[in-house]
């Protein structure tokens, strides 16, 4: 048998091509590496952006809550007042409405309505929470309420930033591929004539 026509016969081997890489892939259009730096740009904004945003936000609502609770707890005072009549009934949320008598600072008797847990017999002692005015008001806010508006408004400023990145993502992926039909249709406008003048001969 002629070494001509062996697999195994000396000579050179071919060369081998290496895959072309991104850069040099002749395939790989314009706009499709713009999205992949966008892409990447993007998630270079999530991963430092996301931590940052929801931090700072999460600490401005904090801080803003607690200068409330300090406001509120210097200006509204608690006194034990007395429920001038029963408390009948059950309410959906367990409090009623309900009469109540206090004496302020200057020794004068005050009355006023505020929630009272219902079948609370008259003559009970209850809480009451009075303003600067002397006038029943709610509760100040607490530093639990405080801490947990912090961590809300954090969390959901971490949920916008997700969004947005992929908002922004989609946003990117569908002007961009409308930027490629487009020029799909035009350059077919240009090769469909020769392209049907071959099966017309």
């Amino acid at each position: 048998m002629s070494g001509h026509g062996s697999p195994h016969a000396s000579g050179p081997s071919p060369s081998r091509r290496e895959p072309p890489s991104e850069g040099t892939n002749p395939l790989i259009r314009p706009s499709d590496r713009f999205e992949t730096w966008i892409r990447r740009f993007l998630m270079l904004v999530l991963v430092l952006g996301l931590p940052a945003a929801a931090l700072s936000a999460g600490l401005t609502a904090y801080e803003s809550s607690i200068r409330t609770v300090q406001a509120q707890s210097a200006e509204r005072q608690e006194v034990a007042a007395r429920l001038t009549s029963d408390v009948k009934g059950v309410a959906t949320d367990g409090e009623q409405r309900a009469r109540v008598r206090w004496t302020d600072d200057n020794g004068k008797v005050r009355t006023g309505t505020t929630l009272v847990k219902s079948g609370t017999p008259e003559g009970a002692t209850v809480p009451v929470w009075l303003d600067r005015e002397g006038t029943i008001t709610s509760p100040p806010m607490t530093t639990l309420a405080a801490r947990t508006n912090g961590w809300f408004v954090g969390g959901m400023t971490a949920a916008g930033v997700v969004g947005g990145f992929f908002a922004a993502r989609a946003g990117t992926h569908r002007v961009l591929d409308r930027r490629r039909y487009a020029q799909w249709d035009a350059e077919w406008d240009l090769v469909e004539p020769l392209w049907s003048a071959r099966f017309r001969r």
